[in-house]
């Protein structure tokens, strides 16, 4: 502990703060980030926040069970709101699950070195995100003993799928992310694991491990087919941060329905996904290197950048909700009006002006520095994101709550099963986040090592952050 607070960068504002603090080698890295796992007990917290989150996820799997046995009216869905929570969920977690994809392909293919700290937590954080949104759907289509009609496969009523639907196009884009995300993460991991396998303690850890390394070496030849390998995949993953919440956002924009039917769906729901994902890697960065000491790896300078990318998106989110109003009034068209003036000023108004604050005014703190470099005011920012980007959503679906006759009019209530859903929902992303943690490399050692100052050849030492210069305080 030191005695006062020293920031993060140097004096000298056209000089850059160093991505790894505190005249770390490549040893140091190494074991500092090797600790969270190789450590026999990990921290009294990871306890805590491991059983709360195990019993959030065993309550989600006995609420299914419940919902198979009960049938869907344990919901709050009715008519014209058939959708509820249920679809909401399968939004918030789908964008919750872009910010891995983006740090991860779209920075590496433009060589920006500041994602090495912090893109293989977000890498896991989309594999769980998408894990929790892929539950929602199957649950949802109410006949789940028929769930496999959505693949493109002949079935006993030699029936093909619906081609036609959106539902069909989630099946293919959600799966095709997933899959693509999950081998971009495990191929990154693959010479950390051989690190593991090689520090292993015991014979059992050394076995998983080395199955999990596909026998790496090292060598000129292996680390030649990784980065061939690793840069493809970053090539396939790319479009997909464009084409899966697209495709997701179609579920609304074609639809005949005032406030759904619009062109700026698509990029709305990119750029508010991106927005909602790096908030989601802030919230899981900030604690991380906290409990597990990983400051001087995930730099003031890493959540700052992040900080910079939530205000851009954040800004071009409230510009689509200007335009949506704009283009309502502009239409001329009824129904159009009255569905975007029912959002602001309807039964439900309380949650449109949450999620405006929320999504719009609280991330303009960032534009000044001292609160971007703040971790209370960063924390409370992306929390802010968070809840906002949950009920943009919420907002979405449930306008539908008052449509074309007044007599199907209606006013929207979640059951508890809907609201423990959710939480339920959250406790299993945390449950698999917290576990990657423990058994997992958290950061991405190879990489991290490539873009310090010992990789070089040609340095001479004087870039190195000197003992105690630049270190944060708690």
């Amino acid at each position: 502990m030191e005695a006062t607070p020293i920031d993060n960068t140097f004096e000298d504002p056209g000089q850059r703060a160093p991505l790894v603090l505190n005249h770390n080698d490549f040893t140091s890295v190494t074991t500092d980030i090797c600790r969270a796992s190789e450590s026999p007990r990990p921290p009294r917290a990871w306890y805590i926040a491991f059983a709360i989150s195990a019993a959030l996820a065993s309550l989600f799997f006995l609420l299914i069970f419940y919902l198979f046995i009960t049938g869907v009216g344990i919901w709050g869905n009715h008519s014209p709101t058939m959708w509820g929570f249920p679809i909401v969920n399968f939004v918030f977690w789908i964008g919750i699950g872009h910010a891995g994809t983006l740090i991860s392909a779209i920075l590496f293919l433009f060589r920006q070195k500041w994602r090495t700290a912090i893109n293989r937590f977000a890498e896991a954080m989309t594999i769980f995100a998408v894990v929790c949104a892929g539950t929602f759907p199957v649950i949802h289509v109410g006949r789940v003993w028929v769930v496999y009609w959505l693949f493109p496969i002949p079935n006993q009523m030699e029936l093909w799928p619906q081609f036609r639907s959106p539902l069909l196009w989630d099946v293919f884009a959600v799966s095709t992310y997933f899959t693509v995300s999950l081998l971009f993460w495990y191929v990154g991991m693959i010479p950390d694991l051989a690190t593991f396998r090689d520090r292993a303690a015991t014979k059992t850890r050394a076995i998983i491990y080395g199955l999990l390394a596909l026998g790496w070496t090292g060598s000129n030849r292996h680390w030649h087919r990784y980065e061939r390998a690793y840069l493809l995949l970053a090539a396939l993953a790319t479009p997909l941060v464009l084409s899966v919440h697209s495709v997701v956002s179609f579920d609304f924009a074609v639809a005949q329905l005032p406030g759904w039917h619009s062109t700026i769906f698509p990029p709305y729901f990119v750029a508010g996904a991106i927005f909602g994902g790096f908030a989601m890697v802030v919230t899981l960065a900030v604690p991380s290197r906290q409990l597990w000491g990983l400051k001087d790896f995930i730099t003031m300078r890493h959540l700052e950048n992040m900080n910079k990318i939530i205000l851009l998106t954040g800004s071009i989110v409230g510009y689509a909700y200007v335009s949506e109003f704009f283009i309502a009034w502009y239409s001329g068209a009824t129904y159009e009006g009255f569905a975007f003036i029912n959002r602001a000023f309807g039964q439900h108004a309380w949650a449109y002006w949450l999620m405006l604050f929320c999504n719009v005014v609280a991330p303009q703190l960032f534009w000044f520095k001292r609160f971007r470099r703040s971790i209370p005011v960063m924390y409370f920012v992306v929390m802010c994101v968070n809840v906002g980007m949950w009920f943009e959503r919420f907002v979405i679906v449930i306008s539908l709550e008052q449509d074309f006759l007044p007599s199907s009019w209606g006013y929207f209530a979640p059951t508890w099963v809907d609201l423990m859903m959710l939480v339920g929902s959250m406790g299993l992303f945390l449950m698999l986040f917290l576990l990657f943690i423990r058994y997992l490399p958290v950061i991405a050692m190879a990489e991290l090592k490539a873009v310090m100052p010992q990789a070089d050849p040609h340095t001479s030492g004087e870039h190195d952050t000197p003992a105690g210069q630049n270190r944060e305080v708690v």
